[in-house]
């Protein structure tokens, strides 16, 4: 496998764009080749959340290392977001979408991004998604609310979909992820037509294999990508940091919607991924999100490509 580390430029338009905003450079990638697969995380931007989106609930004596260590205060955390782009030959797929117009003002660039790559969005022959949250999700929609990947094929866990679906989530989900499932429905319902389900472990397209990892949504999956020996784990948001979840990856996370099985997902992912050294993409892991997994002092860090 060969692995390139490298920066897009950024469009006029974009760069615009991110003026003003704090946003970061639009279009930082990381690239690796797979046998006949080339994977590049394209960013769309990043997030802008309080400290205690993450660490709501966590106790001070466990976050204290973590914020001694990363240097937190009080402040926001701007976590990237990387999507990630295979190209076969035959298939031109993105692992989730993107947020879209309608999520925050620092994120949505995936259009821009792709456009730097020489890629229409007509040219996205598949979308499969990881879960449902709207900096995964709501990116299929464009300013219009019309389909923004017109060509594509749309593929979701089926256990995913039907949390998301079901008309009691919204009534049962936390008061502060309501919009979440109001959002998550809504765009569920213009992609109703274009939809395939999966389940943990089918091979949902050659050479690429779902892996359930539930805890951060109900459904969520990861995805192993494999050529010959050669594998690349697309993770999603199952290890979404490179901070807690790699210093304590048992502990329960804000930002999880079911702490203790997120817990449990990292727990297990952690001794895989360190112990065959698979490369891993994670999408709000920094530098582009290519990396690997190497265990430190009876836990874990995040070592990015290059490094």
């Amino acid at each position: 496998m060969t692995l390139t580390r490298r920066t897009l430029l950024q469009g006029a338009v974009a760069g615009t764009a991110l003026a003003g905003l704090g946003g970061r450079m639009a279009f930082a990638s990381d690239s690796a080749t797979l046998g006949e697969k080339t994977l590049t995380t394209l960013s769309d931007g990043n997030l802008v959340l309080p400290v205690d989106f993450t660490f709501n609930g966590v106790s001070e004596a466990d976050r204290a290392p973590i914020f001694k260590q990363f240097g937190f205060g009080d402040g926001m955390l701007e976590p990237e977001c990387n999507v990630t782009l295979l190209q076969d030959g035959e298939r031109t797929i993105l692992f989730d979408a993107g947020s879209g117009p309608a999520f925050m003002p620092s994120v949505g660039r995936l259009p821009d991004a792709l456009d730097e790559m020489g890629l229409s969005v007509d040219d996205i022959t598949h979308v499969v998604f990881t879960h449902a949250h709207p900096d995964h999700l709501w990116g299929v929609l464009d300013d219009f609310d019309d389909p923004l990947f017109t060509e594509a094929t749309y593929m979701m866990g089926r256990k995913e979909w039907d949390y998301w679906w079901n008309p009691e989530t919204v009534d049962t989900i936390e008061e502060s992820r309501k919009t979440m499932a109001v959002g998550a429905k809504r765009r569920m319902e213009a992609l109703e037509d274009a939809i395939t389900f999966f389940d943990d472990g089918e091979e949902i397209l050659p050479g690429i294999a779902a892996r359930a990892s539930y805890g951060h949504t109900p459904g969520h999956m990861a995805f192993e990508v494999r050529s010959g020996s050669e594998s690349v784990m697309v993770l999603g948001d199952c290890i979404g940091n490179h901070h807690a979840a790699f210093m304590a990856p048992g502990l329960g996370l804000g930002s999880d919607q079911d702490r203790e099985t997120a817990a449990q997902t990292r727990l297990g992912l952690m001794d895989q991924l360190a112990a065959e050294q698979t490369r891993i993409i994670g999408y709000h892991l920094p530098g582009g999100g290519m990396g690997r997994v190497e265990r430190k002092d009876g836990a874990y860090r995040f070592v990015p490509e290059g490094a």
